[in-house]
């Protein structure tokens, strides 16, 4: 079996304290003014619906920690001319900036706006899953700092036997476009936010 790492999100524990995205800004020395390697986005829905006379309210929201998913297929990979964007035998997503070319095609390839570019050191820059404490036996930052424990990480197939299937909710794109290596555990209200529309990179 061909071994693949991936993060596990409960939304639905998810406070939205972000403390997940400083903890990887901070590990990674990401400057504040830069966009974070990992970012808690807050997903609001609903609306006002009639009910005779009166109008009651179905708004919801919940909080979703989003980063790079490490896709098993590397959608960001197939237009990169230098061929700088690479798979571990983990299957940990990696960018190597000597070899890139500096086209920013990955930027917009990326069903996820997971890759950015950094205008101080005119790289692409991404989350690389803190490669060197999974080396060296460790876990991911932001997985270790969460005080909901609504991150975790381990193999894909078991994180899927352990927490279940999902690996899609709004606003994130189809999982069909790039297989992305997460599962999820989405928020009790997510149902009620809208679908997207998938995103196929050109």
């Amino acid at each position: 079996m061909v071994m693949q790492y991936a993060f596990f999100v409960n939304s639905d524990a998810c406070s939205g304290c972000k403390t997940c995205q400083v903890a990887c800004c901070d590990a990674h020395r990401i400057p504040a003014r830069a966009a974070p390697w990992r970012e808690v986005i807050e997903v609001v829905a609903g609306g006002w619906t009639q009910k005779g006379a009166l109008w009651a309210s179905n708004v919801t929201a919940y909080n979703l920690s989003v980063a790079c998913h490490h896709c098993s297929d590397v959608v960001c990979a197939r237009g990169c001319q230098g061929d700088a964007i690479w798979k571990r035998h983990d299957g940990i997503v990696l960018i190597d900036n000597i070899r890139c070319t500096r086209c920013r095609k990955c930027e917009s390839d990326c069903p996820y706006g997971a890759i950015h570019w950094d205008d101080a050191t005119n790289t692409e820059y991404k989350c690389d899953f803190c490669v060197d404490d999974i080396d060296n036996g460790g876990a991911p930052a932001c997985v270790t700092a969460c005080p909901n424990r609504a991150l975790d990480f381990g193999e894909l197939s078991e994180l899927k036997a352990r927490y279940g299937q999902v690996q899609q909710v709004y606003p994130l794109a189809d999982p069909l476009i790039s297989d992305p290596s997460v599962v999820i555990r989405p928020h009790r209200h997510a149902a009620t936010a809208p679908v997207p529309p998938a995103r196929n990179p050109v």
